[in-house]
């Protein structure tokens, strides 16, 4: 490889930063600088898991894994089998970080501070000699005949490089996206994802705060379905089960303008036979107790109440006076209520977006565009992302791997 070889990363984020520390460990005679168009790098691992940084789920095959992307599951499937969640975690532990695994089997740094991680990448970085540049943002790529390619800067004197990683992350608009179509490469329209659900004005929301354990909810006309935990906000409905319907039906959802209607089945193990033998039970064991003041399936006394005022049934009735028709609609509620929504909140710092460049014009052995020879890419700026709970993290750090290990490589 000529000396000075130079290897250029567009993007001072998770992927970016992975990928131009594995090209100093492959390449350590190439000269590696990374572009960040902002004042900081790495903002997006600060913010993540709550400032603690969830940086990856562990306890999943490489096919279970990719089960947890709604755009990228089969390629991605490939791509764990070079760098996995085990290596993920061997790596860290080898730069000195201490991990730790939750019951959920999210992994966070054991400082639950992830000024851990990023401190870690910013001593690798001064150790491999990998120069940052902030404030540096690309706004066209041109390829060189003689090899390498010419960088256009905003407000900045051009770069050269012999070969570049594009890890610009997600973009929320199309035309942020043009310079990498000029290209030559297919553009896959970005739509949010990951974003929870509006209830505007719906009684609903006075019961922010409340969270339900296991729920499940499906989009009636839709095969979309998802269960989970549920938490109702000031604005409508967050939580796992909301994050993961609104991943699966990103594009569908966006096509509907946000405004469509959820079904929620409050008792997702409860079969509606056994929800009706249950309330029998109650009315036998306990004729003369308030509605308001026992149900027999100890729900959160805030959704209880809220459902018998929802149904217009009166709180003050005694079990014995629970009428059929009142206890056919009580049933009915638990596993069909509906509620419709009107719009969406997207996490502005932790933002995650369908779409990007074409997985087709990717190879996946090494993240070099099939268009460009030469370029590689890694993270969001894919068409693929992956559910709350460490996913996307590991698809920048998987894919940036791949980049950084084939970047100083002949392009094929």
């Amino acid at each position: 490889m000529p000396n000075p070889f130079k290897i250029l990363i567009i993007g001072g984020g998770a992927a970016g930063y992975f990928a131009a520390i594995r090209a100093a460990e492959c390449f350590p005679d190439a000269r590696i600088k990374i572009l960040e168009k902002t004042s900081h790098v790495l903002s997006k691992v600060r913010v993540s898991g709550g400032g603690r940084c969830n940086v990856t789920h562990q306890g999943l095959s490489p096919p279970e894994m990719s089960r947890n992307y709604p755009r990228g599951e089969k390629e991605l499937k490939k791509a764990f089998k070079h760098f996995s969640v085990q290596d993920t975690m061997d790596w860290f532990a080898q730069k000195g970080v201490a991990l730790k695994v939750e019951a959920d089997h999210r992994v966070f740094p054991t400082s639950d501070m992830s000024q851990t991680i990023i401190d870690c990448f910013e001593q690798e970085a001064r150790m491999r000699s990998i120069e940052v540049r902030t404030r540096h943002e690309a706004v066209g790529i041109s390829p060189i005949a003689k090899g390498g390619f010419e960088v256009q800067l905003k407000r900045q004197s051009p770069e050269w490089a012999d070969r570049l990683i594009i890890t610009t992350g997600g973009s929320p608009k199309l035309e942020k996206l043009a310079w990498l179509a000029d290209l030559g490469h297919e553009i896959v329209s970005p739509v949010p994802s990951l974003f929870t659900f509006n209830m505007p004005q719906n009684p609903v929301t006075e019961m922010m705060g409340l969270a339900v354990p296991q729920v499940r909810i499906r989009i009636p006309g839709s095969k979309l379905v998802a269960e989970g935990p549920l938490l109702i906000t000031h604005w409508g409905m967050s939580a796992y089960a909301v994050l993961r319907l609104s991943a699966w039906g990103a594009r569908v959802l966006h096509d509907q303008s946000y405004a469509f209607a959820i079904q929620v089945n409050w008792m997702p193990s409860w079969e509606e036979a056994g929800i009706r033998e249950k309330f029998q039970e109650a009315q036998d064991a306990f004729p003369k107790r308030q509605l308001d003041n026992r149900n027999p399936f100890e729900l959160p006394k805030r959704l209880w109440s809220y459902f018998l005022e929802k149904l217009g049934i009166n709180p003050s009735k005694k079990w014995s006076e629970l009428a059929k028709k009142e206890r056919n609609r009580l049933v009915n509620l638990l596993h069909h209520d509906e509620y419709p929504v009107q719009g969406k909140t997207t996490f502005k710092e932790e933002f995650v977006t369908a779409g990007g460049i074409s997985r087709k014009d990717i190879d996946w052995n090494t993240m070099q565009s099939k268009v460009c020879p030469g370029l590689f890419f890694a993270g969001e700026i894919i068409d693929m992302d992956g559910l709350t709970g460490g996913f996307n993290f590991q698809a920048a750090w998987t894919t940036g791997f791949i980049a950084g290990s084939h970047v100083g490589h002949m392009p094929a």
